[in-house]
């Protein structure tokens, strides 16, 4: 069995274009796409050959309806946790406060609140705060997540709405460690979960601590997402 140990230069770099064209695309990636567009050094019959491993393998999957491939819980696992082993992001995936934000550091409740639009503006997914003294959540950007594909599907969008309720119900129960953690798919402890993503991370305010956490469909944009909360987490060190 091919692990995350063993998988091979070429299929790292295959998996991760087709985890970066499918978030991009939201359709099935094709060998012959990747042939266009990018140069692996390799034939397309090679290409296809190694899509055809990493799909026996768990990394990818196959829609009856397209000859091309998406990624799998598995996949995008791996894909993650690369990310999250270089912790190296661009410009663009970080996010900054505004000079009004940072005057609001010390109304807790004010700060979350603005914080959380602001946020949920800069990911193009839903953002929620959880403050635990004041047993507030606060969630922003229904608006923009249901603009994105999967939500054409009113079964999608009803186990979504589940969701939130969930967590709402259960965020005192939502264990996080230090630093930024992803749950993808199945890994997430609530139900009504299997098609979401949730990346969340405990934060510090002068006078409390919380959670900030973004949610979307699997297939969001984890490098911006993830890269978002490091920065954020660090701008709160700061102040």
């Amino acid at each position: 069995m091919m692990d995350n140990m063993y998988i091979t230069d070429r299929q790292r770099t295959i998996l991760s274009s087709v985890v970066d064209e499918y978030i991009n695309s939201a359709q099935p990636v094709s060998s012959k796409f990747l042939e266009k567009k990018y140069d692996f050094g390799i034939c397309p019959a090679s290409i296809r050959i190694e899509m055809q491993k990493l799909t026996d393998e768990g990394f990818l999957c196959q829609p009856h309806t397209s000859a091309g491939r998406v990624p799998t819980d598995k996949g995008y696992r791996f894909f993650v946790d690369a990310l999250l082993e270089k912790d190296s992001f661009n410009e663009e995936d970080l996010f900054k406060l505004n000079s009004f934000l940072k005057e609001q550091i010390e109304d807790s409740i004010k700060f979350i609140q603005l914080l959380v639009k602001d946020l949920s503006l800069f990911a193009s997914n839903l953002t929620f705060a959880y403050l635990p003294q004041e047993k507030l959540f606060w969630k922003e950007g229904w608006e923009t997540i249901i603009q994105e594909p999967e939500f054409k599907e009113e079964k999608f969008s009803s186990h979504f709405t589940e969701l939130l309720k969930t967590l709402e119900r259960e965020i005192e129960n939502f264990d996080i460690d230090s630093g930024v953690e992803v749950f993808i798919g199945k890994e997430n402890p609530f139900s009504r979960a299997r098609e979401f993503s949730i990346i969340a991370s405990k934060y510090q305010l002068p006078k409390e601590d919380g959670i900030l956490a973004i949610i979307g469909p699997t297939r969001m944009n984890y490098k911006k997402n993830i890269g978002s909360l490091h920065s954020l987490a660090k701008i709160l060190d700061d102040l």
